[in-house]
């Protein structure tokens, strides 16, 4: 399909090409009538090709203009698909929720996963789930626990906010170009609260963004610009400690702390 497009390196662009993996990735959605799903960067169709084969409604976001301009074309014009040729790093999902409760899905390019995941996730309060396939190191750092070598601030700012199930791994060769590593398909569920109390998230951020910086110092000299050792006793944490031993909950403690002095 399409066989005569060349991906392009500015777009981080690796197709999706095994039928086995997208109907795989249908299958962990499961779509029903009712559903608003949009995916992000649907490439050459071929996950968007079977989802548009759902009774849900299919809303996709494709930045490549030739991508966009022929997708509907190469899909026979399902009547449930509407595409939108924009960034997805600029899209207001709020508004293009509708009132609607939205389902995500997307083959996120490598060079922006992260930050295109963040901004994702700022309209939790209209996203129902996200099915993101990412590279299989950045899923290891989402659903990685205390103490892990992959725990960071990835892994606490997204579990702060979703709950995250690695699906499966999907080998470099069921994409196309090859990429050189494995990648997953990852589950998160927005929380409409938080997992625990925090009184400003810019300040959460800024403390978990601290502490890992420099992630081998123990947190009296990673946060000794933010909060000194005093503080971070009376939260009952050991200023000793390193970043990649607090959960979330002893994160947004020192955070509060913050909060109450600033």
């Amino acid at each position: 399909m399409f066989q005569d497009f060349k991906p392009r390196r500015r777009f981080g662009q690796h197709f999706l090409i095994d039928d086995r993996v997208t109907e795989r990735i249908v299958s962990a959605i499961s779509p029903s009538k009712g559903d608003v799903l949009v995916e992000i960067g649907p490439g050459l169709g071929a996950l968007t090709g079977l989802l548009a084969k759902t009774d849900a409604k299919l809303e996709v976001i494709e930045l490549d203009r030739d991508l966009a301009q022929t997708l509907a074309e190469r899909l026979d014009h399902p009547v449930n698909l509407q595409i939108h040729t924009m960034d997805a790093l600029k899209t207001d999902f709020t508004e293009l929720a509708e009132g609607n409760s939205l389902r995500i899905v997307g083959n996120l390019p490598y060079n922006i996963s992260s930050p295109l995941m963040f901004h994702v996730i700022e309209h939790r309060s209209v996203i129902k789930d996200m099915h993101f396939m990412l590279q299989n190191e950045v899923v290891d750092r989402l659903v990685a626990k205390p103490g892990s070598r992959s725990y960071g601030r990835l892994s606490v700012m997204v579990g702060l906010q979703c709950s995250v199930e690695k699906l499966f791994i999907v080998p470099p060769e069921s994409f196309s170009p090859v990429p050189r590593v494995n990648s997953a398909l990852v589950r998160l569920q927005p929380r409409r609260t938080y997992t625990t109390s925090v009184h400003r998230i810019e300040d959460f951020e800024y403390v978990v963004r601290q502490a890992f910086a420099q992630r081998r110092k123990t947190l009296r000299n990673a946060l000794r610009r933010v909060i000194d050792e005093r503080q971070i006793r009376s939260t009952g944490i050991d200023p000793g400690a390193r970043p990649e031993t607090l959960n979330i909950e002893e994160f947004a403690a020192l955070s509060n702390e913050l909060s109450r002095h600033t």
